[in-house]
């Protein structure tokens, strides 16, 4: 029997806490630094990709946090723990343990304590024998504005796992829907997705829906396969679907990434919305 579960309304995730004294690292690359020798299809590093740090429209400050694979085919999975932490507090602090090929934007946000100040967490991931850290902070300079770009006033597209669910915008804060499902079902995700209809005059501007989908896993031991990760939207009432299988039991978090016409997060800390929905796979 497949089981959704839809959160009463979108809550900020505090189980980043840090319940340890936090030291100060220099804001640089740290162990290894990334070869200037172009990208290969697979053996090399990930990189941490630390793009700044925010305020939601409730005060609450966070990092935002991506990745940067510089391997051209080859998908990595690195469960937390040595080879892939955020300390001190950690390891985990929700990040990805699914690294995709090249560059991916926003993926995960970070809340933080509001004594947070001048202290600073790390990201260490080891791929391919190949160890890179990079420490984040809230260095002034180091703000960024992912729920609206100022030139053109273009806000990130609108997201909604049930019709007249919350809607969610810009970094993924928390989960955004939990489902429940058996070994080797099929699992139906369902998303509504609008936009404001802001168009970059700079950018080509998408044909067809306004808004695009792409489904990824996120974390997670097993394989998971989509039906289509990249399936259709209705010009008309944004909804989209697809099919999830996953062969292991286990608990998994998909990552939906919504695009408008600003592009696929091209380089930029806005105009894209991230969710991330936790699927609870039983024997």
């Amino acid at each position: 029997m497949i089981r959704v579960r839809l959160p009463a309304r979108r809550v900020v995730s505090t189980a980043a806490i840090l319940t340890v004294g936090i030291f100060a690292v220099p804001e640089r690359l740290l162990t290894q630094e990334l070869p200037l020798a172009p990208m290969r299809a697979s053996g090399q590093s990930v990189t941490a990709a630390y793009e700044g740090w925010f305020r939601d429209s409730d005060g609450q400050v966070s990092l935002l946090v991506g990745y940067f694979n510089r391997n051209t085919e080859e998908v990595l999975d690195i469960p937390v723990g040595p080879d892939n932490r955020i300390e001190p507090g950690g390891p985990d602090y929700n990040q990805p343990t699914h690294f995709l090929p090249r560059r991916a934007w926003g993926v995960f946000a970070i809340p933080l304590p509001p004594d947070f100040g001048d202290q600073a967490l790390t990201w260490t991931i080891v791929a391919n024998g190949q160890a890179t850290q990079v420490p984040m902070s809230l260095k002034p300079d180091w703000e960024v504005e992912p729920y609206r770009e100022p030139a053109q006033g273009n806000t990130p597209p609108t997201v909604r796992f049930a019709p007249m669910g919350d809607p969610q915008q810009g970094p993924p804060l928390g989960i955004s829907a939990e489902y429940e499902v058996t070994v080797n079902e099929s699992l139906t995700v369902t998303l509504w997705a609008s936009d404001d209809g802001q168009v970059d005059p700079n950018r080509r501007p998408l044909e067809g829906a306004p808004v695009r989908i792409r489904w990824s896993k996120y974390r997670g031991e097993g394989e998971v396969v989509f039906s289509d990760p990249r399936p259709e939207t209705d010009e008309t009432t944004g909804e989209t679907r697809t099919t999830v299988t996953v062969s292991v039991p286990g608990t998994y978090v998909l990552r939906a990434q919504a695009n408008d016409s600003s592009g696929a997060s091209g380089g930029f800390q806005c105009c894209w919305t991230n969710a991330h929905v936790r699927v609870t796979v039983l024997p």
